[in-house]
């Protein structure tokens, strides 16, 4: 059986939208994207690369084309073009006939609850959904997650998409705590 791991940057107030670039995801008139940028380090990219051990990704579909569309159009060496396009990834969606234009893709067709509770039963090892906000909360609501890794970035948005709405409460464990040299926590908890 599969166990599903959500790898999200959020900042101190839980906002997970744009954090990689301004244009990244304005939806709701968001104008802080980019609030990542500047915070890397050695220990975010040595920590960053350890996680490419999952069995498959799995996205919603628009974090889908986003990362994929951006990271295959990006000409400078990195350590994330590789493992996006090589990974197995499976893409939740409600559109039957949507278009996956990268290798090793499977759609999911359906309410995500359902489709990704069949593949965790098919599966064996770590899924990692990246980003994909609305997925990760209708997951999360059905109580399918096991672990987030979370990049907590000490700044405050005040506004934008948070990783987890409303809800019910629910008791994360600690597992890991690293420090980046820029003040971000990568903290890895799991799901009580």
């Amino acid at each position: 059986m599969g166990t599903i791991s959500v790898f999200a940057n959020v900042c101190a107030d839980g906002v997970m939208q744009g954090p990689g670039r301004a244009d990244e995801d304005t939806r709701g008139n968001f104008g802080h994207g980019g609030w990542g940028i500047g915070f890397a380090d050695e220990v975010i990219g040595k920590f960053v690369g350890g996680m490419d051990r999952a069995t498959a990704m799995l996205f919603g579909h628009r974090s889908y084309d986003d990362l994929l569309g951006h990271w295959t159009s990006v000409t400078d060496p990195n350590p994330f073009t590789e493992v996006l396009v090589n990974s197995r990834k499976y893409v939740a969606s409600r559109q039957a006939g949507a278009e996956l234009a990268y290798p090793n893709s499977t759609l999911l067709v359906g309410e995500a609850a359902d489709t990704v509770a069949r593949l965790k039963d098919q599966i064996d090892g770590v899924i990692r959904v990246i980003g994909s906000g609305e997925l990760v909360r209708s997951l999360h609501a059905a109580g399918l997650v096991e672990e987030y890794v979370l990049l907590i970035h000490p700044i405050v948005l005040g506004s934008g998409t948070r990783l987890f709405g409303e809800g019910e409460r629910t008791d994360l464990t600690l597992q890991e705590a690293i420090t980046a040299t820029t003040g971000v926590l990568i903290a890895r908890y799991g799901v009580k």
